[in-house]
């Protein structure tokens, strides 16, 4: 008899992969940048086509494993067509991986194709991968005009297309321009314009990620959700573990407001200052042309990208361009998370706040100024509506102006409450650590949690009902924003992280900041992080693990002045891909890899011919054929299932054996399989090379004694069946 081991699984994967933005459940999307070469990060599953590209806080990955085994490559490039000004042309190619083994792809409605390689269309309107060619591509054109159909409007509203998508725009007291103007526009001299996302379908018989750059053909920049036709100057500033890019087309440098040096510090305070996680790899802010008829002043859109209309000024606690800036702090808000009607004007509350409090901090505005602004909310219409009902908002600003005020209040209140320990920003990075959606009890409960009943209980009368607090004196405002709260550190402690119950070792590598690892997809990953009060007062630490500027989890233990600690968070990562994990100011570059990282190029076993119960000791030569590490969990399958779990770690090129040494109870033949390599062994009860040898029998006897034998066998285990 021979026992044959099944080895082929198809697993189905339906994806939205819109450009510019990176993949937890659908796929893991990560990319190199360059000027014009944009970084996307993770992506979510969808079932259709995007017309905007999905927002999450995931970030822009540091670098891409494109051509791996293990990931779905694709490559977005754009054109701009001058003698077609409202039109641009996107060409997608794809390097598919061995373990897909169907490919579908779905365009956006507006999309009009002119050209595919390796793609037939479908009854359904879709695009099939023939598989004839190893990198299909396909070439269409976009309108790239946009008003207030994308949901953009001047008061600044988070929006949504149905496809949990938020783009959010900024209109406020100082949006002169009206809600009908352009949000985004192509002239055939220059255009800012959205990167256009698709719908992908897999079939894939092991797990594969799906990562994306985005390029330029001609002049211009991107940040993988946005893009910029045109020539531009770009600067750009490493801060805080992120870099922000400033792109100032040629046709902005009259109307910018500021010197772009004088923009791009002011970017970088915002983003030393604010500490709520969240924290984007690559931060893209363009300054556009203010000679058009702009909707809002500003866009926050996709991941990490935005554009501010260039004569926004710096000097205004309006501050357009912290405002957008603050949106992509808020990881809350993304397409696998939320908010609800009830929590939707912590949004632009959020933004408003602390925009006018960065330029207030950083002397940008006087506190007569901040206090003026924040008091607007105490006005009609805007003191007449409830925050948690949005039908009661007779102007669409309210979030914006009541909001401001009330997040205000209820931050001074919980300075005071807990002597300076807590404070908004506490609140808002556990936000940003949250999953599903954001309910109005939620955030009230995190309130109380942070700064006890009477917060709690301001936070129920400001926000769900027409109550409105009083903006506070400059006095006031020194006894709450003046208290100190203790002094942490936190950092890595140790040189691996667990996943699947084995240890995966920290190395250095050329290239990439901090360590690297690799690990196995699907497994919880777990990192050891210390906590040190290093101040002289007693506290609540805020230790934080990021993911790719997503916090992930976190843990807030009460430390006394002079104490340290030290806590396992944890991470499921569940597409390959690569990541930058981040504790404190330190990094970790993890490569996530699927079995199929590890290629098993022998297989061996000795011996090969057994009697049952005798040990056979198999040996696998595994080896690491990529430019980055691999990571798999690898076991020996027999007919009765998996033998033996070997976790692999291979630095690039690195060859390793792995052994196992495995039994077989009753005769017949076996295969052994281990990645793509199998093998077969004999197992007889009496080989006939010993019977020949027994005194007193004959070949005949012996060949008549190994039948009975064989035929007992087979009635014993008929018997135990």
């Amino acid at each position: 008899m021979k026992h044959l081991v099944p080895v082929l699984l198809i697993a189905i994967l339906v994806v939205s992969l819109p450009a510019g933005v990176a993949g937890a459940a659908g796929g893991t999307v990560t990319d190199s940048s360059d000027h014009g070469v944009a970084p996307t990060g993770p992506t979510q599953a969808t079932g259709g086509a995007s017309d905007v590209p999905i927002r999450n806080h995931l970030g822009a990955p540091a670098a891409s494993i494109g051509g791996s085994d293990d990931v779905l490559h694709r490559t977005t490039t754009l054109r701009q067509l001058p003698d077609r000004p409202g039109e641009f042309e996107t060409e997608k190619t794809f390097d598919v991986p061995d373990p897909v083994v169907s490919l579908e792809i779905d365009l956006e409605s507006r999309a009009t194709v002119v050209g595919a390689e390796g793609f037939e269309e479908t009854a359904d309107g879709t695009y099939r991968w023939t598989e004839v060619v190893d990198e299909p591509s396909i070439r269409f054109t976009m309108p790239a005009n946009r008003t207030g159909d994308v949901g953009h409007h001047a008061g600044g509203s988070a929006v949504g297309d149905g496809f949990g998508v938020s783009t959010f725009s900024h209109g406020g007291e100082s949006a002169a321009r009206g809600g009908d103007g352009y949000t985004f526009v192509e002239t055939g001299e220059w255009g800012i314009v959205r990167v256009p996302g698709i719908s992908v379908s897999l079939q894939q018989t092991s797990s594969v990620g799906v990562d994306e750059t985005v390029r330029i053909d001609g002049p211009g920049a991107t940040g993988g959700d946005l893009a910029f036709f045109g020539e531009v100057s770009e600067y750009e500033r490493p801060v805080a573990g992120e870099t922000i890019r400033l792109v100032v087309p040629e046709a902005a440098e009259a109307d910018l407001a500021a010197a772009p040096e004088t923009i791009l510090e002011t970017l970088a305070w915002g983003s030393e200052r604010l500490d709520v996680g969240a924290r984007s790899d690559d931060v893209f802010v363009v300054a556009v042309p203010a000679d058009l008829e702009w909707g809002p002043q500003g866009v926050q859109y996709g991941d990490s990208d935005a554009w501010v209309v260039a004569d926004s000024p710096l000097e205004h606690p309006a501050n357009v361009w912290l405002h957008e800036y603050v949106h992509v702090r808020q990881g809350y808000t993304g397409d696998d998370v939320g908010t609800t009607s009830e929590t939707q004007w912590l949004v632009e509350a959020q933004a408003e706040y602390y925009a006018a409090t960065l330029a207030f901090e950083k002397g940008l505005i006087e506190f007569d100024e901040f206090s003026r602004f924040l008091a607007g909310g105490e006005r009609s219409p805007y003191a007449d509506a409830a925050l948690a009902d949005p039908d009661t908002w007779t102007d669409d600003r309210t979030d914006y102006v009541k909001g401001r005020l009330v997040y205000g209040e209820l931050d001074r209140q919980l300075r005071l409450a807990t002597d300076g320990d807590r404070t908004a920003e506490d609140v808002f990075r556990v936000l940003n650590a949250g999953e599903g959606t954001l309910t109005g009890e939620a955030y009230l409960e995190l309130l109380e949690q942070a700064g006890g009943e009477t917060v709690r209980s301001a936070a129920e009368r400001y926000v769900r009902s027409d109550e409105t607090p009083t903006m506070w004196s400059q006095a006031d405002h020194a006894a709450a924003f003046d208290l100190q709260g203790a002094t942490f550190e936190y950092g890595l402690d140790g040189d691996a992280l667990a996943a699947g119950g084995e240890s995966w070792p920290l190395t250095e590598r050329d290239g990439h900041d901090g360590k690297t690892t690799a690990v196995p997809v699907d497994e919880p990953v777990s990192v050891p992080v210390r906590l040190d009060n290093v101040g002289d007062r007693d506290g609540t630490a805020d230790a934080t693990l990021e993911v790719d500027g997503r916090v992930v989890d976190y843990t807030q233990p009460h430390l006394e002045a002079g104490e340290e600690e030290t806590a396992n968070l944890t991470w499921t990562p569940d597409e390959p891909g690569e990541y930058t994990l981040r504790i404190g100011d330190e990094t970790v570059t993890v490569f996530v890899r699927s079995d199929a990282s590890v290629h098993v190029a022998d297989l061996d076993l000795e011996p090969t011919e057994v009697r049952p119960d005798e040990p056979v000791t198999a040996t696998a030569t595994v080896e690491n054929p990529d430019e980055v590490p691999a990571a798999a969990v690898l076991e020996f399958r027999t007919h009765e299932g998996g033998v033996g779990d070997h976790p692999v770690f291979l630095e690039p090129g690195e060859t390793a054996t792995i052994t196992e040494e495995l039994l077989f109870d009753a005769d017949g033949e076996y295969e052994v399989v281990i990645g793509e390599q199998s093998a077969t062994v004999v197992v007889q009860t009496t080989p006939p090379a010993e019977l020949e040898q027994v005194p007193g029998f004959g070949l005949a006897a012996a060949v008549l004694a190994l039948s009975v034998a064989l035929v007992a066998a087979r009635i014993d285990r008929a018997r135990r069946r």
